[in-house]
C-alpha cells in the first residue's frame, strides 16, 4: 500500500513555500480517527472506520425503507400526521450525514493524490456503495413529491419541526414536474457509477497524470499553468506552448469525455422534459432562469466596456498593440513580484477579515491550527494532487477542509482569502444541519468573493506608492474579469457545446472553434488567440464535473460587488446582517437574503451595479496610467 498522500512529503520542493517554510497538509482524522503505525496524520487506516460506517448506513437505510417505503403519502392522514413525517425527515437527515461523512473522507483522500491506485480504488468503492444505499432510499424524495400541496401546507402549521424543514422540502419539490417513475429514477441513479461518475474519474486521473515540459523538467498541470502569470515573457510563451502541445496530444480523450457526458446529459434532460440545457443547474441553484439570463445578458453587454477596454489598456501599458493569449495574466512590468510566505499570507487574510468582523477572523483562524494542533488546510504542491483550490464543507458534525496549491504569489493569497471565505460560510451555516446548511451555488460564492474583496481593499489601502497601487488595481481587475467575464464566457461556451451536441457528435476541431469564437468575443481584439489556444477548453474541470456551474462565479462576484457598495455607503450594522445571511445556509431564497440590504437580483439594475464596480476600478486604473 502506498504511503498516505496527506502525510508530510519528503520532497522539500513540494512541501515548502518559496521561503523554505513548511506548508501545511491537512489531518483527516477528524473525519475518521485511526490507529496503527500510520496514525500520525489520520492515516489510510481510516478507511476501515469508513467502511464500518457504510455498513451502519446500509442497516439504517434498510430499516428506513421497511418503515417508510410506500407510506409517505398516508403518513399525514395518520394519528401522528405532521410529526410522523418530521420524524422521517429527521431519520433521513441522520442517514444522509453519515453517508456524507464517508463520501467526504473518500473524496478528500482521493484529492490528495488522484494517481494513487489505492486511493482511487477506495474512492471508487465508496462511491459504488453509497450509490447503492442512495438507491434503496430514493423512494423517500420521490414519495415526498407526490404529497398533495394543500395537505403539506396544513402539516407545516401542525408541526414546528416539519416547518423547519420547509426550505429543503420546497427545493426538493421543485423537481416534481421532471420526476420519472421510481424504476427509472433508480436505474439512472445506479448507472451513474458506470456513467457520468466514471467519466469524471477518467478526466481527473488523465489530467493529474499529464506532464508538461517546462525547461526540460516534466511538471504537473498546476506549475505549468502558473507559468502563464510569470514575469518572464519567454517563460510564459514556453509554458503556453508546452500546455498546448500536451493538450493537443490528449485532446481526443477529452473530446470523447465531453461528447459522452453531453450526450448522457441530453438523454436524461429529454426524458425529464427540461426546456433548457441548463435547467437542471438552475433548479439545483434555486434560481430562476430569467435571473441567470439577465446576468449573462448584462455581462455580455459589458464585454466592450470591461474586458475589451481593460486588455487594450494593458497592451498600452506593456507597449504593444496586441497581447498574445499567454500574456493575458502576465504581471505588469512594474508589478510587485515578491513571494509571500505562508505566515504572511495567513496574517494578511486574517487581519483583513478581523477589520470587518472579529468573528470572521476567529473562525478563519481555526483552519490553520485548531485546538488539537492539526491543520484543516492542505497547501502543499505534490505530484498527483488535485489541481486548483476548494473548500469542502464535509458534514455539520465535523468541519470544512481547504485544498490549495500555494506558490507564494499575491494571487495565491487571494485564493486563500477566497477559500477561507467559503470555509467561514460553511462553519456558520453548519448549525442548520445536514439538509439545511447546504447553500445553492449562486449564493455559495458570496462569502468567498467577499473575503477576496476585503483582503484586496486592505492591501490596497496599505499600498506604499502609486506604482504598487496601479499594479494591485490591475491585478484585481484581472481577477474580476476572470470571475465575471471569463466565467460567463464559459457558460456561453457550455451552452453552445451542449446545444451543438444535440445535432451529433462533435470533433475536437468543432469544440475548438466554439471555444475560440466565444473567447474572441469576450476578450476582445487586444488579445491574440495564437495557434494552440483552441485546445485550452479541455482542462476546465467544471465543464466535466458540474455542467453550467460556472455562472455561479459571475453571480457571486456581481452580488458581492453590489453588497460591497451597500457596505461602503454606510448600511447600519452591515457586518451583523452579513453574518446572519451566511448563517442562514440553505434556509432562505436569494430574494429573502438580499432584502435586508435593499437588493433584488431580479432587477436589471442589480447586475448593472455590480458590473459598474469593475468599470469604476478600470476608470481608477486609467487615471493612474494617463
Amino acid at each position: 500500500m502506498s504511503s498516505p498522500a496527506f502525510s508530510p512529503s519528503s520532497t522539500a520542493t513540494e512541501t515548502q513555500s518559496a521561503q523554505g517554510e513548511a506548508l501545511p497538509a491537512w489531518d483527516l482524522s477528524d473525519l475518521y480517527p485511526s490507529g496503527g503505525a500510520d496514525q500520525t496524520k489520520g492515516g489510510f487506516a481510516g478507511r476501515a472506520a469508513a467502511f464500518a460506517d457504510i455498513a451502519t448506513a446500509k442497516a439504517e437505510a434498510d430499516s428506513f425503507a421497511q418503515k417508510y417505503s410506500g407510506r409517505i403519502e398516508s403518513i399525514l392522514e395518520g394519528t401522528g400526521g405532521a410529526d410522523d413525517l418530521a420524524d422521517a425527515l429527521t431519520s433521513y437527515e441522520v442517514l444522509d450525514e453519515r453517508m456524507g461523512r464517508v463520501g467526504s473522507f473518500a473524496g478528500l483522500v482521493y484529492a490528495t493524490d488522484t494517481t494513487n491506485g489505492d486511493f482511487a480504488k477506495f474512492y471508487g468503492d465508496v462511491q459504488e456503495q453509497l450509490t447503492g444505499i442512495s438507491s434503496s432510499i430514493l423512494f423517500f424524495t420521490l414519495d415526498i413529491n407526490r404529497i398533495d400541496e394543500a395537505a403539506l401546507e396544513a402539516a407545516y402549521a401542525d408541526s414546528e419541526t416539519l416547518a423547519r424543514y420547509r426550505p429543503w422540502l420546497t427545493a426538493a419539490r421543485a423537481w416534481r414536474p421532471y420526476q420519472l417513475s421510481d424504476d427509472l429514477e433508480k436505474l439512472l441513479l445506479e448507472k451513474r457509477v458506470t456513467g457520468a461518475s466514471a467519466w469524471n474519474r477518467l478526466f481527473d486521473e488523465t489530467m493529474a497524470g499529464l506532464r508538461f515540459d517546462i525547461d526540460g523538467e516534466q511538471v504537473p498541470i498546476e506549475p505549468a499553468l502558473n507559468t502563464l502569470s510569470s514575469a518572464s515573457p519567454t517563460e510564459r510563451e514556453a509554458g503556453a506552448r508546452s500546455l498546448a502541445d500536451t493538450f493537443a496530444k490528449n485532446v481526443s480523450t477529452f473530446t470523447l469525455i465531453t461528447n459522452t457526458l453531453a450526450k448522457d446529459k441530453e438523454t436524461e434532460d429529454r426524458w425529464r422534459g427540461y426546456e433548457d440545457v441548463a435547467q437542471a443547474r438552475h433548479l439545483s441553484n434555486q434560481v430562476e432562469p430569467e435571473v441567470v439570463n439577465a446576468l449573462a445578458t448584462a455581462v455580455e453587454s459589458k464585454f466592450a466596456s470591461v474586458s475589451h477596454r481593460y486588455y487594450a489598456l494593458k497592451a498600452r501599458m506593456v507597449g504593444v498593440d496586441q497581447l498574445n493569449y499567454w500574456d493575458r495574466n502576465a504581471p505588469l512590468p512594474d508589478s510587485d513580484e515578491r513571494k509571500l510566505s505562508w505566515d504572511d499570507a495567513k496574517t494578511t487574510v486574517l487581519d483583513a477579515y478581523r477589520g470587518f468582523a472579529p468573528d470572521m477572523a476567529e473562525i478563519a483562524g481555526r483552519f490553520f491550527q485548531p485546538s488539537g494542533g492539526s491543520s484543516w488546510i492542505d497547501a502543499q504542491i505534490r505530484p498527483g494532487k488535485s489541481p486548483g483550490a476548494f473548500s469542502h464543507p464535509t458534514v455539520p458534525s465535523a468541519h470544512p477542509y481547504v485544498l490549495l496549491n500555494y506558490q507564494g504569489k499575491l494571487r495565491d493569497v487571494m485564493t486563500l482569502a477566497h477559500e477561507l471565505g467559503h470555509g467561514v460560510h460553511q462553519v456558520l451555516a453548519a448549525p442548520q444541519g445536514q439538509l439545511l446548511s447546504q447553500t445553492p451555488l449562486t449564493l455559495a460564492e458570496t462569502a468567498s468573493v467577499f473575503g477576496e474583496m476585503l483582503t484586496f481593499r486592505a492591501l490596497l489601502a496599505d499600498a506604499p506608492d502609486e506604482r504598487s497601487r496601479r499594479a494591485m488595481l490591475a491585478s484585481k481587475v484581472e481577477d474580476m474579469i476572470n470571475t465575471v467575464v471569463r466565467q460567463t464566457a464559459f457558460y456561453m461556451f457550455e451552452r453552445d457545446v451542449h446545444l451543438s451536441r444535440r445535432e451529433g457528435e462533435l470533433t475536437s476541431d468543432d469544440i475548438g472553434r466554439i471555444w475560440t469564437d466565444v473567447q474572441a468575443r469576450s476578450l476582445g481584439p487586444a488579445i491574440k488567440l495564437n495557434e494552440g489556444y483552441e485546445t485550452f477548453w479541455c482542462y476546465i474541470p467544471h465543464f466535466i464535473h458540474s455542467p453550467f456551474y460556472v455562472y455561479a462565479y459571475a453571480f457571486g462576484d456581481c452580488l458581492v460587488n453590489s453588497l460591497y457598495r451597500v457596505y461602503e455607503n454606510g448600511h447600519p450594522d452591515f457586518a451583523s446582517a452579513y453574518l446572519d445571511m451566511l448563517r442562514a445556509g440553505g434556509t432562505k431564497h436569494h430574494s429573502e437574503l438580499l432584502a435586508p440590504f435593499g437588493l433584488d437580483a431580479r432587477n436589471p439594475d442589480f447586475w448593472s451595479g455590480g458590473l459598474a464596480v469593475i468599470e469604476g476600478l478600470i476608470d481608477d486604473l486609467e487615471g493612474l496610467v494617463a
